[in-house]
């Protein structure tokens, strides 16, 4: 069953948290839901970036639009579900772009945010046009959590897998008893 591949790990003596990284799945909510109820505890799926640059930094086919609302969908299908998304920093963004991406993404519902300095992979990537600075991104961080993300992860270093917000999620899941229920 589709619980049974997220819930495997569940059967243990130790307890563990299930997130997944999920694609776009082109949109089509089915494809969401299944993963959204599949009985995991974060539900994953990055913006990547701000509107503006989506179309240079992600696939084409992968919109912000359509990411807002991957995002709102999974937190639809199961509100208890911990939503979770990361934002590069350094490919050109204006300040007021990234405050409106976390606006975008507090209205789709998200709650765990994630922000990380853009490193240049290979000279095909695209080229890194500002460093980011630590009290930056302390600001972002502020601003996050002003917003009322639940967990906020803000530096040069973080990456979407961030391991340092684990012990935050793993508590908060545990004492909201936040084993996610789909809406019937």
């Amino acid at each position: 069953s589709k619980e049974k591949n997220a819930a495997a790990g569940r059967d243990s003596k130790k307890p563990i948290l299930v997130e997944c990284l999920t694609p776009d799945f082109r949109g089509e909510r089915d494809l969401i839901r299944i993963v959204a109820e599949s009985g995991l505890d974060v539900f994953a799926h990055n913006v990547e970036t701000v509107e503006r640059l989506t179309p240079g930094v992600r696939d084409r086919r992968a919109g912000y639009r359509q990411t807002m609302g991957v995002l709102q969908f999974a937190k639809e299908a199961v509100p208890s579900l911990v939503t979770k998304t990361s934002v590069m920093l350094g490919l050109g963004e204006a300040e007021e772009e990234v405050v409106q991406t976390m606006r975008d993404c507090r209205d789709a519902g998200v709650d765990v945010i994630t922000f990380g300095q853009y490193l240049r992979p290979t000279k095909g990537h695209l080229a890194v046009k500002e460093y980011i600075t630590p009290e930056k991104f302390a600001e972002y961080e502020a601003y996050a959590r002003e917003m009322g993300f639940k967990y906020v992860a803000s530096g040069p270093l973080v990456r979407s897998s961030y391991k340092a917000g684990e012990l935050f999620l793993h508590n908060m899941l545990r004492s909201e008893g936040n084993a996610a229920t789909p809406v019937s």
